[in-house]
């Protein structure tokens, strides 16, 4: 059950951190804006890891990735699942190849426990996937000097869901 539910509509994605710092939500004031621009980013992965790379350190603030964080990233991408990310936008489906409907839009959803299981400063919030039957968790942490929100665990995200149709052979 979601309490609380937040859409935020790309008309296109960032392809730089200049570009993602560009947009409001990179005031990172707002947990669900910076848990949208995570799914924006993993849209950018495939064609540009490095990029994605450095609006990834952006959006985790004063905790920067280490090489293993990276190739954890990696490895979830590898075999060709550029569609992970895309599957986190309205519209995006097995079925049609998680094409997302334009503009991309992607709803993060507080629930019921979000609060429950962490100390104060650390929120979990939820975005579903077209590809998978519960939503996906993701964790943000503040920093109370500067009332900033940052990633903070996003693994769930980066779980597998079922392939696209056209790569399914049992479809």
């Amino acid at each position: 059950m979601a309490l609380e539910k937040k859409s935020f509509v790309f008309e296109t994605l960032p392809g730089s951190l200049e570009e993602l710092k560009a947009r409001p939500e990179a005031a990172l004031k707002d947990p669900f804006a910076v848990a949208a621009l995570f799914a924006a980013v993993l849209c950018v992965y495939p064609g540009d890891r490095d990029a994605a790379l450095e609006m990834i350190d952006f959006l985790r603030g004063p905790r920067p990735q280490s090489p293993m964080d990276k190739q954890f990233i990696r490895d979830r991408f590898s075999d060709g699942k550029d569609y992970l990310g895309r599957s986190y936008f309205a519209g995006a489906l097995p079925s049609n190849d998680y094409t997302p409907a334009e503009p991309w839009t992607v709803t993060v959803e507080e629930q019921a426990h979000s609060r429950d299981q962490f100390s104060e400063g650390y929120l979990r919030l939820a975005l579903v996937s077209g590809g998978a039957d519960s939503p996906r968790p993701i964790t943000l942490r503040t920093k109370p000097s500067t009332g900033e929100w940052f990633l903070w665990e996003y693994s769930g995200l980066l779980a597998g869901i079922r392939v696209p149709a056209s790569r399914d052979d049992w479809a």
